[in-house]
């Protein structure tokens, strides 16, 4: 019978998005990884490398799947908007990006990028140009900087919103539609070229 390498992989992969989101890199184990995932963790160095590594593929694996589950569409400062409410919305239910990249700026810090990364970020910045047209790549970063700042917050720092805010029923419907309404207005006062 021949091994299925694809299978382990995919296997591999969730076991140590899971672990990862739990614990970060420091506190993650890789023989929790193996154990879960049902498969002998000598597979993991050889399909993955070290655990900062493994780290890093868990982390850019997420971050492109969704890209194509929560896209940019439509154009103008509604459809920021639009975007940062979805983008809420998906982490809200799924927390595991936001927390690895809180973990990632945690335990890693600047010493991240790779050329896959820098790679994903510019396409990012440039997809969120095509929303906001005449913006240059700076603003269009700064604001998408803003927007995840905002939206993977939420799921990690939630306990905060009671001491600051005070919590109550509908509050998280509040939140998404105070980060809409922030998004839209900044892209509405966004400096645009040829005006």
């Amino acid at each position: 019978m021949a091994w299925d390498t694809e299978r382990t992989k995919r296997l591999l992969l969730d076991a140590a998005t899971t672990e990862f989101s739990e614990h970060g890199l420091a506190g993650a184990r890789i023989d929790r990884i193996a154990a879960s995932a049902g498969v002998n963790k000598e597979r993991i160095y050889q399909y993955f490398g070290k655990k900062d590594e493994l780290f890093a593929t868990v982390l850019a694996t997420r971050l492109r799947a969704m890209m194509d589950e929560v896209p940019m569409t439509g154009e103008g400062p509604e459809a920021a908007g639009d975007y940062a409410g979805r983008l809420f919305d998906h982490h809200l239910a799924d927390t595991t990006i936001p927390r690895l990249v809180f973990w990632e700026g945690l335990e890693r810090g600047a010493a991240t990028a790779d050329a896959a990364r820098v790679a994903y970020h510019d396409a990012k910045v440039l997809r969120f140009q095509d929303l906001l047209p005449g913006v240059d790549r700076a603003m269009a970063g700064e604001i998408l900087l803003t927007i995840v700042t905002l939206v993977n917050a939420w799921p990690v720092l939630a306990h905060l919103d009671g001491y600051l805010v005070g919590a109550s029923a509908g509050r998280t419907a509040e939140r998404r539609a105070f980060i809409v309404k922030t998004t839209v207005a900044i892209a509405r006062a966004a400096p645009r070229s040829g005006g």
